[in-house]
């Protein structure tokens, strides 16, 4: 965890007028009040992501809710397909093979 003051040597130009109404649109949402604000690396990430949206891609701030909700989508996705993949790694070679089979027919993949 980062302290308030931090962020700002963390994230080369960002300015904390964009952080403060980035924390009030709950696009970030730190722990804390105030500059006792402390944030995690997922939401100084988080910051950075948004940061760039807004400066670099010039993103409008109407469609930044859906970016990030659909980023934030593809994130819990990606964290299930790792559990889901842990989950088959420790299965026998037998059950793996049927699972990679049933999971292409599923796709619309071949098996080669």
């Amino acid at each position: 965890m980062i302290r308030y003051e931090q962020i700002f040597e963390e994230i080369e130009g960002l300015d904390a007028e964009a952080l403060t109404r980035w924390i009030e649109r709950g696009w970030v949402r730190p722990e804390g009040e105030g500059e006792a604000r402390a944030f995690t690396d997922t939401d100084v990430a988080r910051v950075r992501l948004i940061r760039e949206c807004r400066v670099e891609m010039e993103i409008d701030a109407d469609a930044m809710p859906v970016v990030l909700s659909l980023l934030d989508q593809l994130h819990g996705v990606r964290r299930e397909l790792l559990a889901l993949s842990d989950a088959v790694a420790g299965q026998t070679d037998d059950i793996r093979r049927d699972i990679l089979e049933h999971a292409m027919k599923g796709i619309g993949g071949r098996r080669s």
